[in-house]
């Protein structure tokens, strides 16, 4: 197969993939200026262009830089400073999650015990400042579950605390 057209086929696969992700979707009420038309009460989606152009995305992007600091992890814990499940104040729409298998949903709170399988090297969340987290101490990492962000203890895998939808 040509460069030319093994290019096309990948450039076409990305677009299907970044048109189902954006029909997937939900139109979220009251958000100020969006897509639709007010009729009734409910609205109406704008109908979608005929065609569009691809775009190559951004050029030249670096990946944000760490903030200062952002190693330094306390050696002591405050417990009372911690334990807490909280609400985000922001979500991030980072892609989808793939719980451990054999598990089903739960909603953990600070004090319970997280299995191992939840708080594996693919879970973890070593950029956690991207997503507004504090830093951990010492012996805490921050893992992904569906759409939270739960600080866990990784010598016992007890939960310190839990930020509830972080991620959508």
């Amino acid at each position: 197969m040509s460069r030319k057209k093994s290019f096309g086929v990948i450039l076409a696969g990305a677009l299907v993939l970044a048109a189902g992700g954006a029909a997937a979707q939900e139109h979220e009420r009251g958000g100020g200026g969006g897509g639709g038309h007010e009729m009734g009460g409910h609205a109406m989606a704008r109908p979608a262009p005929m065609h569009a152009e691809p775009h190559p995305g951004p050029s030249h992007y670096q990946r944000p830089a760490a903030p200062e600091g952002w190693d330094r992890r306390p050696a002591t814990v405050d417990r009372g400073a911690y334990n807490h499940n909280f609400k985000a104040a922001r979500t991030y729409h980072v892609g989808p999650y793939n719980r451990p298998r054999g598990w089903e949903a739960h909603r953990w709170a600070y004090g319970q015990i997280l299995p191992r399988a939840y708080w594996g090297p693919q879970y973890l969340l070593s950029d956690y400042w991207l997503f507004a987290l504090e830093t951990p101490p010492v012996g805490y990492e921050w893992v992904r579950d569906d759409d939270d962000a739960i600080l866990v203890n990784v010598a016992t895998g007890e939960i310190l605390q839990v930020e509830y939808g972080v991620f959508g």
